[in-house]
């Protein structure tokens, strides 16, 4: 069954709705799962229904999701919605165009390859190459299974043989990491987590020892993974320092810069990823700072080619025509897959190099406004001098955890928390580019507002919590 005049009217008709809707309950009522499961109908049947019933229950649906794209979402790595980046993904959901060779891509082929030259030149690749993949963890995992098969020779065909592989990154690193090394062969117990500093960032001295040391026993190096922009303080490794290391006991260097690996766009803030363009390959999600919709994550490579190296497969009945290189099936680490790239292109065209700087920027000067707000108010505590977008605090004496589960149920905003240094602290992300300075005078005063009904507890983990994060 096609799209027709009708259903189209209906469908547009709900995006309408749901932008209207985003302005008037920014921050949707909190329901229970059983709740939703009774008054939703959620269950499949198996029994078909009109068109025109399926809408309008797609509706209720909608209507009772929580909202990512408001002003008051504060709560993930990604916030809003960028008009240029939404338009083309509803056009690439209506083309359904596959992206695994010319023939069936044409285009949409091109202009992969033409994000993909962008943001490689960004880094500083002369001659980089890279793949879309659904998200930063899989873009981290094609990562570290190129490493491995550089480490550890014959790992593609014949598996890791070694008598120890591992992966080193920072404390402060994304779960992906050792996720990734339990599905490579690599091992979640052979991933070595090195200490951060003060400010949250790997310390590469300490990162050297570990290494020597490991070697030394009979270990074999595989990555080292260095993070550009840290999940809950924003923190970015040293990369140049880390670069070093690399390159001195020759181990592949990978930076995720999922999360912060936008900064490259932001002449401000560009300096926290000094030394990127000696690192073996980047991590770099558009889905996230830049506004894309999910998903958009690139793996970048510092020589060209690596990636059909590591993960190319013979199909003679879907490789058939055209140059290897206009066939990303060749290199990418699926063959089915959505087109991820028009969306990107499309709001690149849109914001260019200097659109992407503002935005990037004015969401630095949120994040500093809260800083100074949090840090000239008695009756909060600034747990860091933030970095990047980030910021951590407590409601001095009060639960983060039951401060941002209150803000949700009173529908002020949708914040979550994270942990610093031992403690429970609130994390607000600065993502979307529509909140202006009075949403965030808005938003510290709704948390203090919140934070004054409950009973005093100390944010300090107990000794159970800090033994179930390790």
């Amino acid at each position: 069954m096609s799209l027709d005049e009708a259903t189209i009217s209906q469908t547009f008709e709900i995006v309408r709705r749901y932008m209207d809707l985003d302005t008037q309950v920014p921050v949707r009522p909190v329901r229970t799962p059983e709740d939703l499961e009774s008054d939703l109908e959620l269950e499949l049947t198996g029994i078909g229904a009109p068109m025109h019933e399926v809408i309008a229950k797609l509706w209720r649906v909608m209507a009772a999701t929580p909202s990512t794209t408001s002003v008051k979402f504060f709560n993930q790595l990604f916030a809003g919605q960028d008009a240029a980046a939404t338009v083309a993904d509803i056009i690439s959901a209506v083309a359904n165009t596959p992206m695994y060779t010319f023939k069936s891509g044409g285009p949409q082929i091109l202009i992969e390859k033409a994000c993909i030259r962008r943001m490689a030149s960004k880094v500083g690749y002369e001659d980089g190459d890279g793949i879309f993949a659904p998200g930063g963890s899989l873009s981290n995992m094609a990562a570290m299974v190129i490493a491995r098969n550089h480490a550890v020779q014959g790992s593609r065909d014949t598996g890791v043989n070694t008598s120890r592989a591992l992966i080193y990154t920072s404390e402060e690193c994304h779960y992906s990491v050792r996720k990734a090394a339990g599905m490579v062969g690599v091992g979640r117990e052979n991933v070595r987590f090195v200490p951060a500093d003060e400010r949250g960032g790997m310390r590469a001295d300490a990162l050297r020892e570990m290494i020597v040391e490991d070697r030394g026993a009979g270990a074999t190096p595989v990555m080292i993974n260095a993070t550009a922009g840290t999940t809950v303080q924003g923190a970015f490794d040293p990369i140049d320092a880390i670069a070093d290391v690399g390159e001195e006991l020759d181990v592949w260097v990978h930076v995720d810069g999922a999360w912060g690996g936008s900064v490259l766009l932001c002449e401000r803030m560009r300096h926290l990823v000094d030394g990127i363009h000696r690192v073996d390959s980047v991590t770099w999600d558009a889905h996230k700072l830049l506004g894309v919709p999910l998903t958009s994550s690139v793996l970048l490579t510092k020589r060209r080619g690596v990636c059909r190296e590591n993960f190319d497969e013979s199909a003679s009945y879907l490789y058939q025509e055209d140059d290897d290189d206009l066939n990303p099936g060749r290199s990418s680490i699926q063959c089915g897959r959505r087109n991820d790239a028009l969306k990107l292109w499309t709001a690149w065209n849109h914001h260019g190099d200097a659109g992407y700087d503002r935005m990037i920027g004015h969401m630095r000067d949120l994040a500093e406004h809260a800083r100074d707000l949090i840090a000239g108010d008695d009756d909060l505590v600034l747990s860091h001098d933030p970095q990047f977008v980030n910021v951590c605090l407590e409601a001095r004496g009060k639960p983060s955890d039951e401060v941002c589960a209150l803000l949700g149920k009173r529908q002020k905003a949708k914040v979550g928390w994270g942990v610093v240094n031992g403690r429970k602290v609130i994390r607000l992300v600065f993502a979307n580019p529509e909140v202006q300075i009075e949403g965030v005078d808005e938003l510290i005063a709704g948390i203090k507002a919140v934070a004054a009904d409950l009973p005093e507890r100390d944010n300090a983990l107990t000794s159970e919590e800090l033994c179930g994060a390790c």
